[in-house]
């Protein structure tokens, strides 16, 4: 995997609008400053190796969706203590 830099602050101002009752989402967002994009519709905050395996960084929660007048409908894989590992721009992928 191939690490970039990345500025979340786009997807957190996103997240502050839209579940304002998620206090932790923002702050938890701006914490994503390196990514691993898959492809076009994808980016990984946290690796996915063996994921959901015991001793694994990806052991995945739940998800949030959040909406996007440029991106569309965004889906955020929210990890175990309340962690960002992802995000997929669902309409970049149908």
């Amino acid at each position: 995997m191939v690490w970039e830099e990345y500025d979340p602050e786009w997807l957190a101002q996103l997240a502050e609008q839209q579940r304002p009752n998620e206090g932790w989402l923002p702050e938890a967002i701006r914490r994503c400053t390196r990514c691993y994009p898959k492809g076009e519709s994808y980016y990984y905050f946290v690796s996915n190796e063996k994921a959901n395996q015991p001793g694994s960084e990806w052991q995945f929660d739940y998800n949030i969706t959040l909406g996007d007048k440029r991106h569309g409908i965004i889906i955020l894989d929210i990890l175990k203590g309340n962690r960002v590992g992802g995000f997929e721009f669902i309409d970049k992928y149908y």
